[in-house]
């Protein structure tokens, strides 16, 4: 029999968000695990806030809020307070009643420099990464390294002389999109500089691809998993890419047993190769043509395992970039860029880690 419309909506619902979130839902498992992360963060958060006054959203929703914008690939945090208005999977993975009021989008900008001042996202990266070795998901001896560009939210036509003046620049002929001519002009990041985003550099990842003002975003995962163990985001450089990799392994992975750590030819130097040995890590890195690395290394089965597996990096920049939304970031500075990478970075570890712990 055919069904009928009906005409009058129910005023009154005695389900929960809670209720109407399938069991099998995959969020279910990384509100589990994120939740149990920022648990840990609790006296950090404490420390942030005053005793009295007003109480505050809390720390908890905004950075699950941006988990969800990187699950979700949602386009910028005013289109998720937007869709947390009607959007009751949002609400219940925030721990939002279904008539709570729904937060301003400014809050997310008004809170970004504390939680940056206490490196708050650093540390949920880290309880995450605490979590995956717990559960037994990370290598404890074998990683690899390897860094990529992030664009910068700053356009090419702000790339202006250093020694350049505002008052000095001619009228625009058009204030919202001046017309600029650079041909002929010698441009570099000695003299030259943005002046919408000062810490971005103009870089480029190989010949014959367009410079960009970009940021150098380095990480360490480890092999077993391809789960990311550490992030560190630097001014791009020839050299970043290294000094990055040092930084990482000497703060996260060395210890008093030996390691191995895979990578790409532009690891191949005399310094990176020092640096590692000196660190008691074995550097598998693929081999120039003069090589900084001995030729006997490069057939055992170590150094031929790492570097099939420092392909798996590659899956971490390509989801964090695609689907996390970092392929040109939406901050302006080192610093909050940073922010936002680690927490794009442990959405990725935590949609992973889900569907690992699924499937055993």
């Amino acid at each position: 029999m055919r069904g009928s419309k009906k005409m009058q909506q129910s005023m009154l619902s005695l389900r929960t968000p809670e209720q109407r979130v399938p069991v099998t839902h995959p969020l279910r498992s990384i509100k589990t695990m994120a939740d149990k992360a920022l648990e840990a963060l609790s006296p950090t958060f404490d420390a942030m806030y005053s005793s009295v006054g007003r109480p505050s959203i809390p720390p908890e929703q905004l950075l699950k809020g941006s988990l969800l914008i990187a699950l979700n690939s949602i386009r910028s945090e005013r289109q998720l307070c937007e869709q947390l208005d009607y959007n009751l999977l949002y609400r219940w993975f925030l721990d939002m009643g279904a008539d709570d009021e729904t937060f301003d989008h400014s809050t997310f900008s008004a809170n970004r420099e504390r939680l940056m001042k206490h490196e708050v996202s650093h540390k949920f990266f880290e309880q995450v990464v605490k979590q995956a070795r717990a559960a037994g998901l990370m290598s404890s001896e074998h990683f690899t390294v390897d860094g990529t560009l992030i664009e910068s939210w700053a356009s090419l036509k702000s790339f202006r002389p250093k020694e350049e003046k505002p008052e000095d620049r001619p009228p625009p002929d058009d204030p919202g999109n001046p017309t600029v001519n650079f041909h002929g002009e010698k441009r570099s990041n000695d003299t030259h500089q943005s002046t919408t985003d000062p810490d971005a550099r103009l870089a480029r990842k190989s010949n014959g691809t367009t410079a960009k003002l970009s940021y150098c975003l380095n990480g360490l995962t480890e092999n077993r998993n391809g789960l990311l163990v550490a992030l560190a985001l630097l001014t791009a450089s020839g050299t970043a890419e290294r000094d990055g990799a040092v930084e990482m392994l000497f703060r996260g992975v060395t210890g008093d047993r030996r390691i191995t750590v895979g990578a790409d030819k532009a690891y191949d130097t005399k310094d990176f190769v020092h640096d590692c040995r000196h660190m008691f890590v074995t550097p598998h890195v693929a081999r120039k043509k003069h090589s900084a690395l001995a030729e006997r290394y490069a057939g055992t089965p170590g150094y031929l395992l790492s570097q099939r597996k420092r392909k798996l990096i590659e899956e971490a920049w390509g989801w964090m970039k695609e689907v996390g939304g970092l392929r040109k970031s939406k901050l302006v500075g080192r610093g909050r860029v940073a922010h936002a990478a680690n927490l794009v970075g442990a959405a990725f570890n935590l949609r992973r880690m889900a569907t690992l712990l699924r499937a055993a």
